[in-house]
């Protein structure tokens, strides 16, 4: 049997850009960078693969050991270090041109207070012209209506080097007044003849924010925003974006 580690890193490949982005933020501030809620180090060591020197901070151990793991097999121990810890109260005693939260992962702050103290440990982490990158998807609450409590399939994941497969499907039940979202993830794997080995079942919470919340959040923390994209490639936002890209630095 696998450990959960295996299927997110099978079947957790991004959004597309997402490491090319954040690297080349990386590339340009010289690093170091620190990244939260790292998870396996997908972003962490596409980021140390173009010889940046990067923190990833994750409260799962689970994850950050295949993290290790990886950095390993791949010789980028020397640019990286692993810190087990919460996005809302860390203190590293150090500060970094560049504070990034990939994949979505601010969204696991549950209340606003949390997101604010969060974004406050953050502040404390920035020098004087640093910058804090993040991304989160847009809600569309049609959309979130009308696909509650379906089953919806994700994805159908190959697993290099065996033939095997793992299909991936999602049931979400939504609390709307307090923005939460409760998500169901079911993982079934096959051999390479179609027949089930395992299945898992995995759950998680994540609270959405609207684009204008976002930036009021960013302000209440002495944030301001220098740049708001739709895509990764640095599209511009606008009301039909699904994702929404932030830069922000230290107000004056």
């Amino acid at each position: 049997m696998y450990r959960f580690p295996d299927y997110y890193d099978w079947t957790s490949n991004g959004l597309d850009g997402d490491v090319a982005y954040y690297a080349d933020l990386a590339i340009n501030t010289g690093g170091p960078v620190l990244e939260l809620g790292c998870g396996t180090g997908r972003c962490t060591l596409g980021i140390a693969r173009h010889g940046v020197e990067v923190v990833g901070l994750d409260r799962e151990v689970r994850m950050l050991d295949r993290a290790k793991e990886k950095a390993m097999a791949w010789g980028l121990v020397d640019r990286c270090e692993w810190i087990e810890g919460d996005m809302k109260e860390f203190n590293l005693e150090r500060r970094f041109p560049l504070v990034i939260i990939p994949y979505r992962s601010f969204l696991h702050l549950m209340n606003a207070r949390e997101q604010l103290a969060a974004l406050g440990c953050i502040r404390e982490h920035l020098e004087e012209e640093g910058r804090l990158a993040l991304n989160v998807f847009v809600p569309h609450v049609e959309w979130m209506v009308e696909k509650e409590d379906c089953i919806l399939h994700r994805g159908t994941f190959s697993i290099p080097g065996t033939g095997e497969v793992v299909e991936v499907s999602d049931r979400t039940r939504y609390d709307h007044f307090h923005q939460r979202a409760d998500v169901a993830r079911y993982y079934e794997r096959f051999d390479p003849d179609g027949t089930t080995i395992e299945r898992l079942r995995t759950t998680f919470s994540l609270r959405y924010v609207y684009p204008s919340e976002l930036m009021h959040l960013l302000q209440l923390a002495g944030l301001e925003v220098t740049q708001r994209y739709g895509g990764f490639r640095r599209e511009p936002f606008g009301p039909h974006s699904t994702e929404l890209i932030v830069e922000a630095r230290m107000r004056p």
